[in-house]
């Protein structure tokens, strides 16, 4: 191996001289005495030979690390001599058309979602394709790329940046910066799907009043048991009720409205609050604590407990992760209303799930609300007749009215 003595001692020849390094790494002694530091590779099974620059400018420990970083590239599936500045920098690279795709966005996107958007983009493709031309990368830079982040088992991530890099590549497209979108191309086959994940559920409705029972029976603070007592008539994810607000509680219409930067489909959501949810809050709400949040934090009232203090709570009370979680909430739900024949529009509108038509979605969230408003009072009468606090009866449902 070299050593900065050697380079430095090197002397020019008659002809063009190289002498090796390691991994391919060479310093190329010209008869004039310029010396060039050269990387020897193979990208596709074709020998490349890289230039990194001239000695002393780059020195030994740089050229080294420039050496690296090809392998590095190589390794990942992209050609390092598309990173080499010989390209014409006035080529928008993918770094800046993201950012631009970025920007473009904002108005359209919460503030969380552009924060995980440029997360991800910071850890699975500014790194390997960032800095290369964007019309310079193809199909199999990024077959490559995916592919290696499925290798790793992360499925859901490999979605989620396969999104990303679609997304700025057809805004890319649309701008005229480029013809062809190499993620368009690629066939879904060639990729893994990922599984189903089905939250586990109780929908027998003698274990949904066993489960209500315990409910009942947490100790623990009053901030996470009143969550919980709400969990069940309310229909919403976890993260959506922690960090209700009661800006968001409407008394006088009975309406809890979520705005669409806390909402997952990114929509204004409306929940009918039942006599008894109503009654729940109410209660609450005379424990001023000025706080913005319904149920505020125990150290800190400028936060909301968090989804996994309810996770944590049903833990406490014996419920395993196999037979309940916080999510099941919203299944139970589902199921049980599904089987009491009410119209499965309905049911999903108002568990907030993708709508088909997504300009439909965009403007229709009230869509259904009378009925919506008379499910919502039904499942909390369902919920009070399973612990036997009330003499509605299932087949009684379908009649009763908020």
């Amino acid at each position: 191996m070299l050593t900065d003595t050697k380079v430095r001692n090197l002397k020019p020849q008659d002809k063009l001289y190289r002498v090796a390094d390691s991994h391919g790494l060479a310093i190329e002694v010209n008869p004039n005495g310029s010396k060039l530091w050269r990387h020897r590779f193979r990208y596709n099974n074709k020998a490349t030979m890289m230039s990194l620059g001239s000695y002393p400018m780059v020195s030994l420990l740089e050229a080294r690390q420039k050496r690296d970083s090809n392998k590095q590239l190589l390794s990942e599936g992209v050609n390092p001599a598309r990173t080499q500045s010989k390209f014409d920098n006035t080529k928008p690279t993918f770094k800046e058309m993201f950012e631009q795709w970025i920007e473009n966005k904002r108005d359209e996107w919460s503030s969380g979602y552009i924060e995980d958007t440029q997360q991800r983009a910071n850890n699975y493709l500014i790194p390997t394709i960032g800095k290369l031309p964007i019309e310079d990368i193809k199909s199999p830079d990024m077959r490559n790329l995916l592919l290696k982040i499925q290798s790793s088992g992360k499925l859901d991530m490999l979605q989620k940046v396969k999104g990303i890099a679609n997304g700025v590549f057809k805004y890319s497209v649309g701008m005229g910066v480029i013809s062809v979108n190499p993620v368009r191309d690629l066939p879904n086959e060639i990729f893994k799907k990922k599984p189903v994940k089905h939250y586990a559920s109780i929908t027998d409705p003698k274990e949904i009043g066993i489960l209500l029972d315990k409910l009942e029976e947490y100790n623990g603070s009053y901030e996470v048991n009143n969550a919980l007592m709400l969990a069940p008539h309310l229909f919403l994810r976890p993260s959506e009720l922690t960090g209700l607000l009661w800006s968001e509680v409407d008394f006088d219409e009975k309406i809890i409205r979520i705005g669409e930067e806390r909402m997952k489909m990114k929509r204004t959501h409306l929940v009918p609050m039942s006599k008894q949810v109503l009654g729940m809050i109410l209660k609450i709400s005379k424990f001023n604590t000025e706080s913005l949040y319904v149920f505020p934090g125990p150290r800190n009232i400028n936060k909301s407990i968090t989804p996994d203090s309810l996770r944590l709570a049903i833990r406490r009370l014996g419920i395993d992760k196999d037979t309940f979680t916080t999510h099941s909430f919203r299944s139970m739900a589902s199921t049980r209303l599904n089987e009491l024949n009410y119209r499965a529009d309905v049911i999903e509108m108002q568990l907030a799930h993708a709508e088909g038509n997504k300009i439909r979605g965009a403007y229709n969230h009230a869509q259904y609300l009378p009925e919506r408003v008379k499910i919502m009072q039904d499942w909390s009468n369902y919920l009070d007749k399973l612990q036997n606090k009330t003499s509605v009866s299932p087949s009684e449902l379908q009649q009763s009215l908020f």
